[in-house]
């Protein structure tokens, strides 16, 4: 007899969400992290009383997230305390022009109006597009297995509205803001949230163009950091009786006959289990955890062929100011032609330079209480960053990167910053690696283009290993903390189907 009936390695967002579910179904379940915090990228840790989000800064599309509570039985604004942040995000544009981006959309097309009028229509157009495909994909992409072909084709007769939207899913993001936006301002001012999902605008399937709208459908915040939502999710699981260890790390998936076992842990100890559920990443699970003599020739060059998601270098600054910033984010632009420069000449060739763009997260505007009284929170979570740099190593950089970086931010976006900054902390692909065990400090686990989309991401309920189910960034439908809790969902309607 099996220690427990599940044992889930990892608790980010996937890992919580998916152990609560089974133990919704009545099932034993062991909850296994390595960190001294349940969360993965959406956590929140502490530095001299300021309380920086490790990563996640926002969430959108909560209906997906409110759907997993109910089926534990509460709900989403039960569990977690929301804040709605005054405005989607401002822009500051690469020639120091800004504008912002209200919730309305109305208001927003107004914002256009004053530097693009020929764009008012275009805007109109994409929202009322973007929309109606966003309804469709929620419920009929989102929450559906897509474990093989025939799956997807089943998504599809499911939801036939998805077919007019087949563009989106063929073209590029790129080519998405060129159909309906004539002005490269406005396009800048769309582009930066190609990264929200880890790559160029002329490398991203076109579909992720919904994000820009998607925001204006509703963004949140979690009072008290990023982290209450983790920790919501541990707090109804454990109430329905699954166990949760920290500070524990697997280091085998025992499998005898393509089946898993159980899990050997750091110190050698082994727990059994029926099922083993992984939250962490599908490569590093299937040739590392489980091991490649455990996998057909045909699986093994498959998982290799697999590329990591990018990184995202981030600076965490405790100022004791009130920075000039107006909202919770401030996209940091540059165009899109030149994000696509900077993925091939500098991402790809192993450089990073201290001039950067990204995304300026003031935690604070939100939730004052992160930072001691008259203190704020700047988060500086910037281009994509190389794991292996050109002649040199992270560690060797980055003390005399992180000053050129808090001045170049000083001098041309956050007035008098780096005469304010009370605490200073730079994460680097290889902190985030070292930190999350996340290889290469990839944050969304794998590429999410088209050869590592739906059917063709590791599966939900694994080919090759009997009794071995993945949740998180992974597998279908990809990275994001929405998009990790369906996968979640997406695991359990499996698990009920086939593991009575």
């Amino acid at each position: 007899m099996s220690d427990y009936n599940v044992i889930v390695i990892g608790a980010g967002i996937g890992g919580l969400a998916i152990s609560a579910l089974m133990a919704k179904q009545g099932r034993k379940v062991l909850l296994l992290e390595q960190s001294d915090r349940v969360g993965g990228c959406c956590s929140t840790f502490e530095r001299e009383g300021y309380h920086f989000d490790l990563g996640a800064s926002l969430i959108e599309d909560i209906q997906v997230m409110d759907w997993c509570f109910q089926r534990l039985g509460t709900t989403l604004a039960q569990e977690v305390e929301l804040i709605p942040p005054h405005l989607i995000f401002s822009i500051i544009f690469k020639d120091g022009s800004r504008m912002r981006y209200p919730k309305s959309i109305e208001e927003s097309a107004q914002e256009i109006a004053k530097i693009a009028p020929e764009d008012v229509k275009g805007w109109y157009d994409f929202c009322k597009y973007m929309k109606a495909f966003n309804d469709a994909a929620v419920e009929g992409f989102f929450v559906k297995p897509a474990n093989t072909l025939g799956d997807v084709v089943r998504m599809f007769q499911q939801t036939p509205t998805m077919l007019k939207y087949m563009p989106l899913f063929n073209g590029n993001y790129q080519a998405v803001l060129k159909k309906f936006f004539k002005s490269d301002k406005i396009r800048e001012s769309l582009s930066y949230q190609c990264f929200y999902a880890g790559l160029p605008p002329e490398l991203l399937p076109g579909l992720y163009a919904v994000i820009p709208y998607s925001e204006h459908e509703g963004i949140y915040y979690s009072k008290g950091g990023m982290v209450a939502i983790p920790a919501a999710f541990r707090r109804v699981g454990e109430k329905l009786g699954m166990t949760t260890r920290l500070n524990t790390l697997v280091k085998k998936v025992m499998v005898k006959d393509r089946r898993a076992l159980g899990v050997v842990l750091a110190d050698g100890s082994e727990i059994t289990a029926d099922l083993v559920i992984s939250d962490i990443n599908a490569k590093k699970l299937y040739l590392d955890l489980i091991g490649e003599e455990h996998l057909p020739s045909i699986v093994r060059t498959g998982v290799k062929s697999y590329e990591y998601a990018m990184s995202t270098p981030t600076v965490y600054l405790g100022v004791d100011y009130d920075p000039p910033l107006e909202s919770h984010h401030t996209l940091a632009t540059i165009p899109m032609e030149e994000m696509n420069k900077y993925w091939w000449d500098e991402y790809e060739q192993g450089r990073y330079p201290a001039q950067q763009f990204g995304i300026i997260s003031c935690t604070t505007r939100s939730d004052p209480d992160l930072a001691p009284k008259g203190h704020n929170i700047i988060i500086l979570t910037m281009g994509p960053g190389p794991y292996k740099l050109d002649g040199t190593t992270w560690e060797a950089e980055k003390k005399e990167l992180l000053p050129k970086i808090i001045k170049y931010y000083s001098d041309r976006y956050i007035p008098d910053l780096e005469k304010h900054v009370s605490v200073a902390e730079f994460s680097t692909p290889a902190d985030f690696e070292k930190r999350l065990l996340s290889p290469e400090g990839a944050i969304y686990a794998l590429r999410q283009d088209v050869p590592h989309s739906i059917c063709f991401r590791p599966a939900a309920k694994s080919k090759s290993i009997k009794g071995l189910y993945l949740v998180g960034a992974s597998t279908h439908p990809g990275g994001g903390v929405p998009v990790v809790t369906a996968s979640a969902m997406n695991a359990a309607d499996l698990i009920e189907k086939y593991e009575k």
